[in-house]
C-alpha cells in the first residue's frame, strides 16, 4: 500500500478497538485499528485509510512519550506526545500520598512536566492541613497550585490557563478531585462532545470509561486530556535502581553515596538516608517520602529477576 493513499489524524477517543480520529481540517471519523491489536492511544498521530463512512488506522507516527502504568497483569496507557500531566487533587476527600508519587514517577521516567493543583482551598482548615502536608512536594520544582472550582475563582483559573497555555495536559485525579468541574471550566463544550462521542458509537455506557481530548481554545493550541480514573497505579515499568533519579527530593543526594550501586536502603555512608529529617527543610528528605522510596523500592523489586 503506498503512504500517499493514507491521511494523517489524531486519535481524540479511545474506545478499546474503536478510536475517534480528527483531521487536519478538524473532521472527525471513527477508525478502527488493523489486526487483532488495539495499539493507539489519545494523542497518537496516525496515517489511516477511508473505508465507506469510517476508516483503518494504518500507522502510529513515532511518540515523543507515551504516560502509562503496569502492574503484574497488565500496562495500562493514559496518553501519548503529552506536554504536561496535571495532577489534580482535593483538601477533601483525603488523597493518597502513595498514589500522588506514583504518578509523579510516572511523569519523571518519560520525561513530561507534572503540575500538581490542589483543589477545594474554600474549605479553609482541610485545605490548610492538606497545604502543610503538601510541603515537601511544594519545595520541589514541581511547586503545588492553589484552586477554588467551585467558586470559579477568576483568580485561579488565569494562573492555571497560564500553565497550560500552548501545551498538550493530561489531567489525572482522584474520584471526588475535581476533574470533570475543571475540564468543563475550561472547554465549555467538553459534555457536549463526549455525548456526541457516545452517539457515535451508538453506546452511551463507554463515556466515562473512556480517554478523551479537548480542545481549550478555538485555535487549537491548547489541550486538555481527560482519563478514567484509578484504583492502583503500578510502576512495574521502572527498574528500582533508577527510582531514586526519578525523584527530586532524594535525587541530589545519590551523589553522596559511598557506594555508586547504592540502594539507599542500609548501605554506610548513604548520601540519601543522612538527608532524612524529620523537619521538612529545603534540602533534606521527609521521613512520609523515604517511606515511599522504601516501599516502592521493596515492590519493584519483587517483580524482577536480577
Amino acid at each position: 500500500m503506498e503512504t500517499a493513499t493514507l491521511d494523517s489524524g489524531l486519535i481524540v477517543a479511545n474506545y478499546g478497538r474503536h478510536f475517534l480520529v480528527e483531521t487536519p481540517e478538524g473532521r472527525r471519523l471513527i477508525c478502527h485499528s488493523r489486526g487483532k491489536k488495539s495499539l493507539g492511544v489519545v494523542g497518537d498521530r496516525v496515517l489511516w485509510q477511508a473505508s465507506s463512512d469510517e476508516g483503518t488506522i494504518e500507522k502510529i507516527e513515532a511518540r515523543r512519550n507515551l504516560f502509562y502504568r503496569q502492574d503484574e497483569i497488565r500496562t495500562k496507557s493514559f496518553a501519548s506526545n503529552l506536554d504536561q500531566v496535571l495532577i489534580l487533587i482535593a483538601a477533601e476527600p483525603e488523597f493518597s500520598s502513595s498514589q500522588l508519587s506514583r504518578a509523579l514517577i510516572a511523569a519523571e521516567a518519560e520525561h513530561i512536566t507534572p503540575i500538581i493543583a490542589l483543589n477545594k482551598s474554600d474549605l479553609v482548615e482541610p485545605f490548610e492541613r492538606a497545604w502543610e502536608w503538601l510541603l515537601p512536594y511544594r519545595q520541589m520544582h514541581y511547586g503545588v497550585l492553589p484552586l477554588s472550582l467551585k467558586q470559579s475563582d477568576a483568580v485561579d483559573r488565569s494562573e492555571l490557563l497560564k500553565l497550560l497555555h500552548g501545551k498538550t495536559t493530561l489531567v489525572l485525579g482522584p474520584s471526588g478531585a475535581g476533574k470533570s468541574t475543571l475540564i468543563n471550566l475550561l472547554a465549555p463544550g467538553a459534555l457536549a462532545q463526549t455525548g456526541e462521542i457516545s452517539q457515535a458509537l451508538s453506546s452511551g455506557k463507554h463515556t466515562t470509561t473512556s480517554t478523551t481530548w479537548y480542545w481549550v481554545d478555538a485555535e487549537k493550541t491548547t489541550a486538555l486530556i481527560d482519563s478514567p480514573g484509578f484504583q492502583e497505579f503500578g510502576l512495574n515499568h521502572i527498574d528500582p535502581a533508577q527510582l531514586a533519579a526519578y525523584m527530586p527530593d532524594l535525587k541530589p543526594h545519590v551523589s553522596n553515596c559511598k557506594f555508586y550501586n547504592c540502594s539507599h536502603l542500609h548501605e554506610p555512608g548513604c548520601g540519601v538516608i543522612s538527608a532524612v529529617k524529620s523537619d521538612a527543610s529545603p534540602d533534606s528528605i521527609s521521613v512520609n517520602r523515604y517511606k515511599i522510596y522504601s516501599d516502592l523500592f521493596a515492590e519493584l523489586s519483587q517483580t524482577r529477576k536480577y
